[in-house]
């Protein structure tokens, strides 16, 4: 007679498992969270993509065939016509581009020059006022243009172009024959358009870096007359390069994702920490759930199993809930990426997201999770499945309090810790110094990973007896507010192994969030600085032919209403020793935004007479900091002057030294400037083209010798700082998922164990305290899960947040953001508390009549 499969191990667990379904829930949440995010990331990455692809705009889809010239050079005029008049191609289009400076004003400007036809189905462009030019001398301008350098229908430009021999310039006017918006969404930058033959002209360039042809239908799709078709064509243009339009158009399409793919490989780097944690998390449940069970598996001992079949039971019933977690998470993830396209067009943003869900994908993310459970399970299931069978006389409720960990965890926890201080210290004695391009920030950063991971390792070992020292430190307060705080405080410390393994995925989250935190700071700070130095100001005059100004220049240009911030400054040559360096008078203070300009030691409100301002670079070579003294000689006349503050980094328009004036002046430097800067009156696009006239008209004409001073206009030079901040808010919000998963963690761990002590709690009813001091104890014990993990995240973010930033950019300033730290240690108190208020209402309904009714 066989045996019924529910009479079996396996049977009965599983049985088990669908008789309490709270418990699948409870082992279940962490890992459903985990497959969410990971599909989650394969759902943003096809909206991304599809989007990106949907919106792109590149070469026209009528364009069939594509033809690029060899390396010899590029197609002539005489090719085009040929390949025109080939059988099969109804119309053959040129395509060349370049670029011109422009003259009429004192401040450099540049035009992108672009052939295109303007019109047929491979236009690139759309006319929107005036006229498409049809001969040479007329240009048509996008709308950058036009708002940029202020043109429209009538205007005229003048192109510097070399002379033919190389040797000078010539100018060559055309005229602005309408306005023109592209099609093409690379096309961002103020360009010129006009027909194949007018651009060459002006570019110099009679061919064409690549011919666009259209052909009939009939050629494009059957295969013997395409390929009849390009062979034509290669007889046309031997070497040439002939590819479908098809083929163009996928190519441009992959590299317009790259960029958002290079992103979400970021973020799928972070989204491994977040899925680690689940399986912390989900480790920690299933060690609870099988120890609520003991004294059903000490039963199963008792009638026969093996400790190999419990084990086997365990791990097919983690297996199980992993797949079921995993199944849910992925259909969560794909309801919400269907969810996304609505909800962002309602905000004006036009998405695109996959019909279908993509199999392989979805497969691999319940198979990963299923696996995640396995791992998650394995060790539990094995220190549960080596129960005693004695264990069946035995409460399950009746054991004692948690031990903090045996000898072995121990070791193993210092000998973690004391490879991550080794790596730590090996890192800090090799840091690079200003200048050192030989430095292999890679490898470094790779280094410093290694031991934080170290680190993490030896506070998952080390956790349970960090407990009860940080709860002595960090609960003192809460001793004091009665007996609600004083049993949460023994209750958290009577569990330090349970305690610890949720704290533990909360300091994960905090460490990281934390670390990002003070890395963008940090990395912020220096940015302000690079832009405080590369673009001080929006315009920058020097003088061409000479070494100085007019020394009436400044006052000129500082009359001009359109003008603000005008600064005159003068720069020269010093020595230290055998070093040659720059020295200038330039007030920092007077520097765009003089709040990036920061000192990395010293203050830059202390130069006075006698002192100085020291770039990195030479602060670094000359090894000196704020308080020491350095000789400097002028035109051989050595000067001794106090530092007076160190600079993070170079110092703006090329300075390495700063003095006040009169210094300078007794230094032997004549009165006359060397460079002015000057800011538009006011930002818009409008009115910085009035300052450029402003600039244009008061340098030419023969006062000030037609063109002797040139200006650059700096303002455009765009920094990183948007591209870091959206990097590091992406990085953010998916590092947030950790906390969320210890969160959860933090709920289920708080349901279980409400169920394992309701006989401690009706125990405390029948002495007389209230429910809702029973409520407040719970919640107070979620709270220090929340505050002893955001101590320790904190206490290990902040040596590493240090060591990144002097790997990743050494001139940088560590800047802690004590506000957002403090904000986010808040939260997370918060929310690990409202995490335990549902555990926590159902303890304060506990009766007190459990404490004698219940048998285990």
């Amino acid at each position: 007679m066989s045996t019924p499969w529910r009479a079996t191990v396996l049977g009965s667990q599983v049985t088990e498992l669908l008789r309490r379904p709270g418990r699948f829930a409870a082992t279940g949440l962490s890992l459903l969270i985990a497959a969410f995010v990971v599909f989650g990331a394969v759902m943003a990455q096809q909206i991304i993509t599809a989007t990106v692809v949907g919106k792109f705009r590149g070469t026209p889809s009528a364009v069939s065939l594509v033809i690029t010239p060899d390396d010899s050079g590029d197609l002539g005029e005489d090719s085009l016509r040929e390949i025109e008049r080939t059988p099969g191609v109804t119309e053959a289009v040129g395509r060349t581009d370049g670029g011109s400076p422009l003259d009429g004003s004192a401040v450099e400007r540049y035009l992108d020059l672009a052939a295109d036809p303007g019109t047929g189905a491979l236009a690139q462009v759309r006319l929107l006022d005036g006229t498409y030019p049809s001969g040479s001398g007329r240009l048509a301008v996008n709308t950058q243009a036009a708002k940029a350098y202020g043109l429209a229908p009538g205007s005229s430009l003048t192109l510097l172009r070399p002379e033919p021999d190389g040797e000078g310039t010539r100018r060559v006017t055309v005229e602005v024959s309408g306005i023109v918006r592209s099609t093409a969404t690379t096309d961002a930058g103020p360009t010129g358009y006009a027909p194949g033959p007018q651009v060459g002209e002006l570019l110099g360039t009679p061919g064409y870096s690549r011919i666009d042809i259209r052909t009939n239908t009939a050629s494009l799709h059957a295969g013997s007359a395409s390929a009849e078709l390009t062979r034509r064509i290669r007889q046309v243009a031997p070497g040439a390069q002939v590819r479908s339009g098809d083929e163009v158009r996928e190519e441009e399409a992959r590299e317009a994702v790259a960029e958002a793919k290079d992103i979400l490989e970021l973020v799928t780097v972070f989204l491994a920490v977040a899925v680690g944690a689940a399986v912390l998390v989900a480790t920690s449940t299933f060690r609870i759930v099988f120890a609520r069970r003991v004294r059903q598996l000490a039963l199963l001992r008792a009638i026969g199993a093996t400790s190999r079949q419990l084990a086997a039971a365990l791990v097919a019933e983690g297996a199980v809930v992993g797949l079921l977690a995993g199944a849910a998470g992925v259909l969560a993830a794909w309801g919400c990426g269907q969810l996304v396209p609505p909800v962002a067009g309602r905000f004006g943003h036009h998405l695109f997201a996959p019909s279908r869900i993509p199999p392989a994908e979805a497969a691999l993310t319940v198979a990963g999770t299923v696996l995640l459970a396995v791992l998650a399970v394995l060790a539990p299931s094995l220190s549960a499945s080596r129960v005693s069978p004695l264990q069946a006389l035995r409460s399950a409720a009746a054991s004692g309090p948690e031990a903090a960990g045996g000898i072995g965890r121990t070791l193993l926890g210092l000998l973690c810790a004391a490879s991550a201080a080794y790596l730590t210290w090996q890192q800090y004695g090799g840091l690079p110094q200003p200048g050192d391009t030989e430095y292999d920030r890679f490898a470094a950063l790779s280094v410093v990973a290694v031991s934080g991971g170290l680190a993490f390792l030896a506070l998952i070992a080390l956790g349970p007896r960090l407990v009860r020292p940080v709860l002595w430190a960090v609960a003192v307060p809460l001793r004091r507010t009665g007996a609600a705080g004083r049993l949460a405080v023994a209750g958290v410390g009577g569990a330090p192994v349970r305690a610890a393994s949720v704290s533990v995925v909360v300091a994960l989250g905090v460490c990281l969030v934390g670390s990002t935190l003070t890395c963008l700071a940090s990395l912020n700070a220096y940015e302000r600085y690079k832009q405080a130095v590369e673009a001080p100001a929006d315009f920058f005059l020097h003088a061409r032919d000479s070494d100085s100004l007019d020394r009436l220049l400044a006052a000129d240009l500082a009359s001009r209403p359109e003008l603000a911030n005008v600064t005159a400054f003068r720069t020269g040559e010093v020595t230290e020793s055998t070093l040659s360096a720059t020295i200038s008078d330039l007030d920092l203070g007077t520097v765009r935004s003089g709040v990036g300009l920061t000192a990395r030691t010293g203050s830059l409100d202390h130069l006075g007479p006698e002192h100085v301002i020291v770039d990195a670079d030479y602060a670094h070579r000359l090894g000196v900091l704020a308080g020491d003294r350095v000789t400097l000689k002028f035109k051989g006349r050595p000067v001794r002057l106090t530092v007076a503050a160190t600079l993070p980094g170079n110092g703006p328009y090329g300075g390495n030294f700063f003095v006040p004036a009169a210094d300078l002046s007794r230094m032997g430097m004549p009165a006359a400037p060397t460079a002015v800067t000057a800011d538009a009156s006011k930002d818009g696009a409008r009115r910085r083209i009035r300052a450029q006239r402003a600039i244009t008209d008061t340098l030419t004409g023969a006062v000030r010798g037609d063109g002797r001073v040139t200006a650059e206009d700096l303002a455009g030079q765009a920094g990183e700082s948007d591209d870091l901040r959206t990097m590091a808010t992406t990085v953010m919000m998916v590092l947030g998922l950790t906390i969320l998963v210890a969160v959860a963690g933090v709920a289920t761990t708080a349901s279980l164990t409400v169920v394992e002590r309701e006989r401690e709690f009706g125990l405390l009813r029948a002495l007389g305290l209230s429910g809702g001091a029973v409520h407040r104890m719970v919640t107070i014990e979620c709270a220090l899960c929340g505050v002893l993990g955001g101590v320790l995240g904190l206490a290990l973010s902040m040596p590493y947040s240090w060591l990144v930033v002097r790997v990743a950019q050494t001139s940088a300033p560590f800047s802690v953001p004590r506000g957002q730290l403090v904000a986010l240690f808040a939260a997370l108190v918060l929310v690990t508390a409202a995490a335990g208020m549902v555990p926590a209402l159902r303890a304060s309904r506990t009766s007190p009549t459990v404490a004698v009714a219940r048998s285990e």
